[in-house]
């Protein structure tokens, strides 16, 4: 047996104690953390009114651009796929043209405006007939795509280039002068309404997120018209003065 005087022996048991106090919290940590669950995830942020009408003009503005690539191409000689193309047609009439434009604009956004008496409504004559002429464009496209070749090439790219220059111009005016100009008129109560609305309104009539279906729809277009890759649109430098 080992002799110790006795403050050697208390410094031991001291020590002991210490190490085998630690060993144990050590051991109660590592437990504590293997049964710990993971955080949950944080809560969807909800989309608000305004940004789905603007997110859904970004949408419709990759199908323009499409076009007016098209366009181009066509001029310069190339030969098209129509199948993509009448694709990206049938994304704007379901998804532009029949959802956005008469669901939620005409049916909501304009009528407030009027009520409302803004300014922002003397547009909106203009607006709704460009929603005709842009449903009898895309009408046309998918006419014209649907018969397996572009018959007029020349024809064909001037109706893709009108359209992108309608739709560009009016997207702008909407974005920058009619919906602020409608989130102005409601007030915060019936601003949380609206959104709620209009997710119900997607729901139901796409059975799922319309949005997220959309934005699949119109990048499988530009993919198989290669324009999917985004550096491809970098500009040149410009020339040395």
């Amino acid at each position: 047996m080992l002799h110790l005087p006795d403050a050697s022996r208390r410094r031991l048991i001291a020590g002991l104690s210490a190490a085998l106090v630690a060993a144990a919290g050590a051991h109660a940590a590592l437990a504590a953390k293997k049964e710990a669950k993971p955080p949950p995830p944080p809560p969807e942020k909800k989309t608000g009114a305004v940004e789905d009408l603007m997110r859904e003009h970004g949408v419709l503005r990759r199908v323009l651009l499409v076009y007016r690539q098209t366009a181009g191409q066509l001029r310069g000689g190339a030969k098209i796929d129509p199948k993509p193309l009448r694709d990206a047609a049938q994304l704007f009439r379901n998804f532009g043209e029949n959802y956005h434009e008469r669901m939620l604009e005409q049916a909501y956004v304009f009528p407030t405006l009027r009520k409302a008496e803004s300014p922002a409504a003397a547009l909106v004559p203009t607006l709704v007939g460009q929603h005709d002429r842009g449903r009898e464009i895309t009408e046309y496209i998918r006419n014209v795509t649907g018969k397996g070749a572009i018959g007029d090439p020349e024809a064909f790219a001037r109706a893709l280039e009108a359209f992108d220059v309608m739709y560009q111009n009016h997207a702008a005016r909407e974005d920058t002068i009619v919906f602020p100009a409608w989130k102005q008129s409601l007030s915060d109560k019936q601003l949380r309404e609206m959104s709620e609305t209009f997710e119900d309104i997607e729901h139901r009539e796409f059975g799922k997120d319309g949005f997220e279906d959309a934005l699949k729809q119109v990048a499988a277009v530009e993919d198989a018209l290669g324009l999917a890759d985004l550096a491809q649109f970098t500009a040149a430098a410009p020339p040395h003065v």
